[in-house]
């Protein structure tokens, strides 16, 4: 395979894809609906079904799969360690940002999120297929670094843990009614005591195709709301779907992160976990 070295920060705008597609060393993911996707997408680009980003355990729904999960990934996406993976969806980059996510923690970091996703590229006017794209199957396959999972997810025992030591920043990327525990997705409805409520889809633009606002708008919004953006924060949602956007968001910020990807399912499911219902964290 011929060497190319991708000029692609994490955050792409749809016209600096261009120059690059087609190229064997590039995996160009869509995230979108079945529907959209059959219908047009960027050329050469493959569809990946959500559930290839998740595991199911009795009270949480959207954990990182194990080991072997994770290498069906890897082969599923068909990438080596010299593959760039540019991805993207139809809502914004929540799923989008939730594989970037699963890839991080595999140990694989060249990745970036179409900024706006499909509405942005057709926004754009730039060229779509229909055609389902068919990658020559790649031999050196990448492997998992089990040691990268921990440096970007955070498990129940060890979140309780700092909860309790008031020394962690919550970040809920979840509706307001969910928050307040007016609307219920689990056994129990609320919040993680300390959890400050900032929705996922805030950081998006309606008015310019879905696209990320101004990063210096988000991170003003963010201080007002009182997150510290020189310590850690944990993100979380119902299953690290939503917290997907929010993880790159931070990122974005060089803001260090970590992910509940257990999230409100694990957490609101439980009868133990302590809960905080209503406007304020406390």
């Amino acid at each position: 395979m011929t060497e190319l070295n991708f000029n692609l920060d994490l955050l792409i705008e749809p016209e600096q894809l261009l120059p690059y597609l087609g190229h064997e060393l590039l995996r160009v993911v869509d995230l979108s609906r079945a529907s959209v996707y059959e219908q047009l997408h960027v050329p050469h680009a493959m569809h990946l079904q959500p559930k290839y980003l998740v595991a199911q355990q009795e009270n949480a729904n959207g954990v990182l799969p194990d080991g072997a999960g994770l290498q069906g990934l890897i082969e599923k996406l068909n990438i080596s360690p010299q593959h760039h993976v540019v991805v993207y969806d139809d809502e914004g980059g929540a799923w989008a940002g939730r594989l970037i996510w699963n890839l991080h923690c595999l140990g694989f970091h060249r990745t970036s999120l179409i900024n706006g996703g499909i509405h942005a590229w057709l926004g754009a006017g730039l060229p779509t297929s229909a055609e389902v794209e068919r990658s020559t199957v790649v031999s050196n396959l990448v492997q998992v670094d089990v040691q990268a999972v921990q440096q970007h997810r955070i498990e129940y025992a060890k979140l309780l843990q700092q909860v309790q030591q008031h020394n962690i920043q919550l970040w809920d990327c979840r509706s307001h009614e969910e928050y307040t525990g007016v609307r219920l997705a689990a056994r129990r409805g609320g919040h993680i005591p300390n959890a400050l409520h900032f929705e996922w889809s805030t950081a998006l633009n309606r008015e310019n195709h879905l696209k990320l606002h101004p990063l210096e708008r988000t991170k003003q919004r963010l201080e007002q709301l009182g997150f510290n953006l020189q310590q850690p924060v944990v993100v979380y949602c119902q299953s690290h779907h939503r917290s997907g956007l929010a993880y790159i968001v931070a990122r974005l910020l060089n803001w260090p992160v970590k992910a509940y990807d257990a999230a409100w399912s694990e957490w609101g499911n439980r009868l133990d976990s302590p809960i905080i219902s209503g406007e304020s964290p406390s």
